[in-house]
């Protein structure tokens, strides 16, 4: 088990490869579709300090507001990365983000952007939403909340051991790729 802590270095991200199971440590970020339009199309200064080293993870959370004003992350499972393809390449780049969360892996733009820039694409375990939100330890910040909502908002949050698994590596490596190819094989052989 590999432990990393944010802001994550390029250096440290270029060393993990397929397969490396992680827990994640420190702050994450997270963004669904409204947020990456907005950070492709917009270009934030503001968001660049916050992104650079970071994690972004795709979640719609389930949360919370305790009396005290402060919230509490009720469900924090992975949504469908795929739907951010048009836009996570471009904001791996211009935000200098270390690494993405989801689940079900993205396509060849973002793998392209992995490389390029230094990231992984981490897996998260779907379905694990209550189970996660345990992990994270305190609601950072929040940004965007009026004007995207709750699951669309930018959450800063702090995390501790959060487990996920390198699913597509800075080298071109796709365990999705490897999973679909045997799939395909297996189902052609047993159609013959």
């Amino acid at each position: 088990m590999i432990r990393l802590t944010t802001p994550i270095t390029e250096e440290q991200i270029r060393q993990l490869k397929c397969g490396d199971e992680v827990l994640l440590n420190g702050r994450l970020v997270l963004s669904r579709d409204i947020g990456h339009k907005y950070m492709k199309e917009q270009k934030p200064e503001w968001l660049k300090p916050i992104l650079e080293g970071m994690v972004i993870y795709h979640c719609g959370p389930v949360v919370k507001k305790n009396p005290d004003g402060t919230w509490s992350f009720v469900a924090a499972g992975p949504t469908t990365s795929i739907r951010e393809e048009p836009y996570q390449a471009e904001v791996l780049d211009t935000y200098k983000v270390r690494g993405v969360i989801g689940k079900g892996g993205m396509g060849k733009k973002t793998s392209e952007g992995l490389q390029k820039t230094g990231a992984v694409y981490f897996h998260a375990t779907g379905g694990a939403g209550s189970l996660l939100a345990q992990r994270v330890k305190r609601v950072a910040d929040v940004h965007m909340l009026e004007e995207f909502g709750s699951p669309e908002a930018f959450w800063v949050i702090e995390v501790e051991d959060f487990p996920v698994v390198v699913t597509m590596d800075s080298h071109g490596g796709s365990l999705h790729e490897i999973v679909l190819k045997k799939s395909q094989e297996r189902a052609a052989a047993l159609m013959a």
